[in-house]
């Protein structure tokens, strides 16, 4: 998820790009970037190159999202972590 996130900020987005993890009940990845223009999910079709990506973050992921900030956008994504074994 993180590689998504970042790449698709690197290609799409604007300098700064920052990237954030966050681990409490879940991992959130957030991945930040100057430009406003928010990404949307496609449809690749099947000789496409690309266009999966945010796809395969919404499938693989319990949630993700944009929120706008003073300074771009944030894109984050949340996956479920796996409960820790009793010792």
């Amino acid at each position: 998820m993180v590689s998504e996130l970042a790449t698709n900020a690197i290609r799409y987005g604007e300098p700064p790009i920052r990237l954030r993890l966050i681990r409490d009940t879940s991992l959130i990845c957030e991945v930040s970037d100057a430009s406003n223009t928010a990404p949307h999910l496609r449809r690749a079709r099947a000789f496409d190159e690309g266009g999966r990506g945010l796809l395969l973050v919404a499938q693989l992921t319990q949630g993700w999202g944009t929120r706008h900030t003073t300074e771009g956008k944030t894109i984050w994504c949340a996956q479920t972590l796996p409960e820790a074994d009793p010792l």
